[in-house]
């Protein structure tokens, strides 16, 4: 009897501190914008993707300025404001303003045209987040929720996900999680994670340790091959995690 080979495939563990001075940057004046993947005019063949998750911009946006009107197909666009707020307006009558901690989606689909001003008298910084959807040529859409931080306490809440049993987040057309928590200072909090899947994490503001790398506000941290993210803070911090094949 033919005796045939069994390969076992091995993912190896990953947890690597993209540094915030290392990311692409552009300062356009209105708009200082910091790249944690490739986008726009920086390149970086080492950061083009991770899984399923193609950009992550921190973006700074003046007062009375923002984005005029432009198109989008095929991509799930996740909003994380952090400091003042932004408006959108798109050409299937959408329109809406999302505050500091809470979270706009928008499906990108068969095409969208939208536009996204900050209308306050101060900068608003936020985090955009780009995920690969599972299929092209779903229906565009949009749609804003608040997230009140104080529910985010000692724990990570679901903002925004296509997986199964996330039906109080914000959908999105992926099989991708975003996910946002607040921890103390000393405390530790702990997040399950497939180790065939990707995850990224950013401090908005605060200092964690994962693992054995320790990241600033506004650091990446891309991990792989993982059953559990343990994230520990060095001091008061807000983090944001995506999670996706």
């Amino acid at each position: 009897m033919a005796q045939h080979a069994t390969t076992t495939m091995t993912i190896t563990p990953t947890i690597e501190l993209r540094p915030f001075a290392t990311l692409g940057a552009a300062n356009h004046g209105w708009l200082d914008a910091h790249h944690h993947f490739s986008f726009a005019d920086y390149h970086d063949p080492a950061r083009v993707q991770w899984g399923a998750l193609r950009v992550w911009n921190d973006d700074a946006i003046a007062p009375r300025s923002g984005f005029p009107p432009h198109p989008h197909r095929d991509m799930e666009i996740v909003t994380y404001v952090r400091q003042g707020a932004i408006t959108h307006r798109d050409n299937l009558g959408n329109q809406g303003r999302t505050a500091a901690g809470d979270v706009q989606v928008m499906s990108a689909g068969t095409g969208i045209t939208h536009a996204e001003y900050n209308l306050e008298d101060e900068e608003t910084r936020l985090f955009q987040i780009w995920i690969l959807p599972d299929a092209r040529g779903h229906a565009p859409s949009w749609g804003t929720r608040p997230f009140p931080r104080d529910d985010r306490a000692g724990e990570f809440v679901v903002l925004a996900s296509g997986l199964p049993g996330d039906g109080d987040a914000l959908k999105i057309n992926a099989q991708a999680r975003v996910a946002g928590a607040l921890v103390k200072a000393g405390d530790t909090l702990r997040y399950p994670l497939a180790p065939e899947r990707h995850a990224y994490l950013v401090p908005a503001t605060g200092r964690v340790r994962i693992g054995s790398v320790e990241a600033k506000a506004r650091d990446g941290v891309a991990i792989t091959g993982v059953e559990t993210i343990e994230v520990t803070a060095l001091e008061d911090a807000e983090v944001v995690l995506v999670d996706a094949l």
